[in-house]
């Protein structure tokens, strides 16, 4: 078994989503199965490859965003006792964009080849990152922003909700709605865990922000600057309220004491370290 899950969000973007699903078929098809989930989509914007369509009214009104929205399709995974068919899980939203080459093959062969490594990243030709990663082209990092991350199986199973699991614990933290520094917390629990969070320059992902800028109202959600507003300030609360911190700083450097502490654990490993 050598073969991912992969989970595209989708909210009233069909074209895009059915662009990207068809990307990967071409490019990927044998190492993936791709889930296309609808998180409160209109019934006419449905992508044609839609898995599951999440359509309560909570849904409907507000979406699922990305925390919600991922846990809702590992739970479907779960639920259908798909689980344990893939090696990990490909977690992408639809503005989601990759060079015409193949995506998750050369992933999973740095899964395979650096087994602490429970969280996955590509590059993007925008992040400062790519220059520290041109002799070794896959190093651990402790901070990460992105909407297109492969976790392997083994990982989610360290840290994931057992005993009552839903679309608001599973994985991600759902009360964290719009998803402040969920990358840090998840990166966090990697390194507690014994596990690594690692960049690649071998794959490279963009987010095409224009969906957000110019389709807002399509997708049902605030326009760019009122969104990222409401990104900073709801999630200056919820760090403070679960963490006490009273800054994205200090969210970091609890994450960045645990990158450090992995290292002491496992000097073997320390040419990846940034």
């Amino acid at each position: 078994m050598n073969k991912v899950a992969t989970i595209i969000l989708n909210r009233n973007l069909p074209k895009p989503t059915d662009q990207l699903y068809e990307h990967l078929i071409k490019y990927d098809q044998e190492q993936t199965d791709i889930f296309v989930l609808e998180a409160g989509s209109d019934p006419k914007n449905l992508s044609k490859y839609c898995t599951w369509y999440a359509k309560d009214n909570e849904i409907k009104k507000n979406g699922l965003r990305y925390s919600r929205g991922m846990n809702y399709a590992l739970l479907n995974l779960l639920k259908e006792k798909k689980w344990d068919n893939y090696i990990g899980f490909f977690l992408i939203t639809n503005d989601t964009e990759f060079k015409p080459v193949k995506t998750i093959e050369p992933l999973i062969s740095i899964l395979n080849k650096h087994k602490k490594v429970g969280i996955l990243s590509p590059c993007s030709k925008s992040w400062g990152e790519k220059l520290l990663l041109k002799k070794e082209k896959t190093k651990y990092f402790w901070f990460i922003h992105n909407n297109a991350y492969l976790l392997r199986r083994k990982f989610v199973e360290s840290i994931m909700e057992t005993n009552q699991p839903n679309y608001m614990n599973l994985v991600f933290d759902g009360t964290n709605f719009r998803g402040y520094l969920s990358e840090s917390e998840l990166i966090a629990k990697a390194y507690v865990n014994d596990w690594a969070a690692a960049i690649t320059s071998d794959v490279f992902a963009e987010e095409n922000e224009s969906y957000l800028l110019e389709k807002s109202d399509l997708i049902r959600t605030e326009g760019f600057d009122e969104n990222l507003r409401l990104y900073v300030e709801e999630g200056n609360n919820w760090i403070k309220r679960k963490y006490g911190f009273n800054s994205h700083w200090q969210m970091q450097q609890y994450t960045k004491f645990f990158y450090d502490q992995f290292f002491v654990f496992h000097p073997e490993l320390i040419q990846y370290k940034i």
